[in-house]
């Protein structure tokens, strides 16, 4: 992976192998792209429910189960309403 340095005490979300979304604060990386996250919660979406944010804390994730890092726009992620979201949660990656 690129250089991960630029998100260090950024908010980020986090697309895992798995089809889970986390979002949370980079505290730190390392070599092998292991992210750790604090304030981290688990999105988990739903096309009949509003998505729900399940509280994680300080988190580890393994750097060869990440498929996607991206920044978020605090601003606009605090305007959105999650419990008006319907979205058919991401299937795992095969292999």
């Amino acid at each position: 992976m690129a250089s991960l340095q630029g998100y260090v005490d950024h908010r980020i979300l986090l697309i895992l192998q798995d089809g889970r979304s986390i979002v949370g604060v980079m505290a730190g990386y390392d070599q092998k792209s292991n992210v750790v996250l604090s304030d981290s919660k688990e999105r988990v979406y739903s096309a009949d429910e509003g998505v729900e944010e399940i509280p994680l804390g300080l988190y580890l994730v393994k750097g060869d189960q990440i498929v996607l890092i991206g920044e978020v726009d605090e601003a606009i992620d605090q305007s959105v309403d999650l419990a008006t979201i319907r979205a058919e949660p991401l299937p795992p990656i095969r292999y």
